[in-house]
């Protein structure tokens, strides 16, 4: 019986909110996201960059009426890794299955 390594990036708790979060709506507000993961705007951005270094999403930063914007959108390498960080939690659920 062998368990699957987790993706150290995905297990951080608000990496996989973020995560979870963009899957669902494809891209998303700073604020937005902030808002639905009840984080605070400084762990939030550390995290984001970790993500995005990671190459699991996008970050586009702009201007909406003189203020800062910034939208986060999953790449297809999140998605990926999404996939794969459930499949081994699965191995995790059900050893027997292995």
């Amino acid at each position: 019986m062998e368990f699957k390594e987790l993706d150290p990036i995905l297990h951080a708790p608000l990496r996989l909110a973020v995560i979870s979060l963009l899957l669902s709506v494809k891209e998303a507000e700073f604020t937005f996201i902030k808002e639905k993961t009840n984080s605070t705007a400084g762990n939030l951005s550390v995290q984001i960059s970790k993500l995005k270094e990671a190459e699991y999403i996008e970050v586009t930063k702009q201007f909406r009426d003189n203020y800062p914007l910034t939208i986060c959108k999953i790449t297809p390498r999140g998605v990926d890794a999404f996939e794969n960080y459930v499949k081994a939690l699965q191995s995790y659920m059900h050893p027997g299955e292995l």
